[in-house]
């Protein structure tokens, strides 16, 4: 009778088990269970393997599957051979430290993808975690931030998209080398130009993979570890956290009903990077006048400073045309324009842009390419004719009828049910409301009320990098069908009330 030995044992249960890799070939299979076992010191450092003969015999595999496993295992430093005397576990692994005077635990105790000591994340890694956006921002009535994209044209785009892979040629296939596609920047510029008063050219507009990457792009090459970015406060949170994973010190400063609020104090920070969303303050509703405008274009000439702008939803303004772009009165070049069709079309487009200052073209484009490698130039292809055509305007003007007719009958309900009692502020334009609270109440509280009805409010306080000044609920209207609008407004307006006369 053949005993088998020890190491074919172990290996012989580890592929006997249904869940372990099944999908993979047998000799794939052989290679991840031996290297599973050497990493958990299953097999120590320096043991003997069995040689391919044997633990193919063993095992009941064919042993030139058993020679491409030891093979790999090689060629990864997990094994070491001597002519003549057969295979080892590497001797350089390393070894698990043990403490002093204790005893440590059997190799079968070690998980093979456990952690010991610290925890495997940084403190940037930790901090930056934390906050959980994810988890509290999914698709609800009354989601801030979120457009209906059921209303998109799919079979417009559908068709459009059909096209662009039919006609296209190899370059569409190929990373985004100039700073995207030229017909989708040429109608980005025109846009701009007669909609928001840009001054723009298409050499300055990049295209990019959202608003996320773009602010990424301006804290890698517009500020180093350590120096001072001012933000609004309150202030949109993907916003601080990339400048937190950027090492910069993030600078609050107050938002009043004039937008960035500067006190004297402020100004002694000295800011390299000033972040701001100036017609439509997230998440406040402020619009920033033109006396703050103009200060902070000359504060930011005078401190060499770079102003970001983002303009992430100025086609939803209800009366009235849409306020000019605060970049349209820059004369030394200090801002940086970014807007994303995340919110006009789809969120998972992931298209957005810049529009940098002539001077920075260059250094931008060149950035762009090595850090972040741009494509998805099919999509672009597709935009491009989606605007030219005319369905981007046409689509605009849809939305922005159905979004405001939604926000009147959401602060109506609002405005009815709590009669007067609460202040329902920035409606003018944007994707949510704003339900002023008294001092008192505990938004986040309320935001975990209104919740167990299926409602998806955001409180404002967690927007405060420092102490939370104003209480309130963010209240968003676009992603909710009229005839529900009713009925959740209610739900909300009864847990308002529970929470404020408790």
């Amino acid at each position: 009778m053949i005993i088998n030995p020890p190491t074919a044992d172990l290996l012989s249960s580890l592929l006997a088990q249904a869940d372990f890799l099944p999908r993979l070939p047998q000799g794939r299979r052989l290679y991840e269970a031996t290297k599973a076992a050497i990493l958990s010191q299953q097999l120590s450092p320096g043991s003997k393997l069995p040689s391919t003969r044997d633990l193919a015999r063993d095992l009941g595999i064919a042993r030139n599957t058993v020679i491409g496993a030891f093979d790999q295992l090689l060629a990864e430093g997990f094994v070491s051979t001597a002519t003549g005397s057969g295979t080892y576990v590497s001797t350089t692994l390393p070894v698990a430290i043990r403490p002093k005077g204790k005893v440590a635990d059997s190799p079968e105790s070690v998980p093979v993808n456990s952690f010991s000591g610290a925890a495997p994340l940084s403190r940037r890694g930790a901090h930056l975690t934390g906050f959980a956006a994810g988890e509290r921002f999914e698709i609800q009535p009354f989601a801030p931030g979120d457009c209906d994209f059921s209303m998109f044209p799919f079979k417009i785009w559908q068709r459009l998209q059909n096209r662009v892979w039919r006609d296209s040629w190899s370059e569409l296939l190929d990373y985004g080398k100039s700073g995207g596609y030229l017909p989708l920047r040429r109608a980005i510029a025109e846009y701009l130009r007669v909609s928001r008063s840009v001054k723009v050219s298409i050499d300055q507009v990049m295209i990019t993979a959202g608003t996320q990457q773009s602010l990424d792009l301006c804290a890698q090459l517009l500020a180093d570890v350590g120096d001072t970015a001012w933000v609004e406060n309150p202030c949109y949170w993907g916003a601080t956290r990339v400048f937190e994973s950027c090492d910069l010190n993030l600078h609050p400063i107050a938002v009043d009903s004039q937008g960035m609020a500067p006190s004297e104090s402020d100004f002694a920070t000295k800011p390299r990077l000033i972040y701001v969303t100036p017609s439509h303050q997230y998440p406040t509703g402020a619009v920033m006048s033109l006396a703050r405008r103009r200060m902070l274009l000359e504060l930011a000439r005078q401190e060499n400073a770079w102003i970001l702008e983002d303009d992430y939803d100025s086609e939803f303004r209800y009366t009235g045309r849409p306020f000019a772009a605060l970049q349209g009165l820059d004369t030394h070049g200090r801002v940086v324009y970014m807007g994303t069709f995340s919110k006009v079309l789809y969120p998972g487009i992931k298209v957005g842009y810049l529009v940098v200052p002539p001077v920075l073209v260059e250094p931008f484009k060149s950035a762009l390419y090595d850090l972040h490698r741009p494509g998805q130039l099919m999509i672009q292809a597709a935009l491009a004719d989606f605007i030219a055509l005319g369905h981007f305007t046409t689509h605009i003007r849809k939305i922005r009828q159905a979004y405001s007719e939604k926000r009147e009958l959401l602060r109506k309900t609002l405005v009815s049910q709590l009669q007067q009692t609460i202040t329902v502020s920035g409606e003018e334009s944007g994707l949510h409301l704003v339900v002023e609270l008294p001092d008192h109440v505990d938004d986040i509280a309320l935001e975990s009320l209104a919740a167990e009805s299926g409602i998806s409010v955001k409180a404002l306080s967690r927007y405060y990098i420092a102490a939370p000044v104003r209480r309130g609920l963010l209240v968003g209207y676009a992603y909710v069908n009229m005839d529900k609008i009713v009925y959740y407004g209610k739900l909300l307006a009864h847990a308002i009330q529970a929470q404020t006369r408790s």
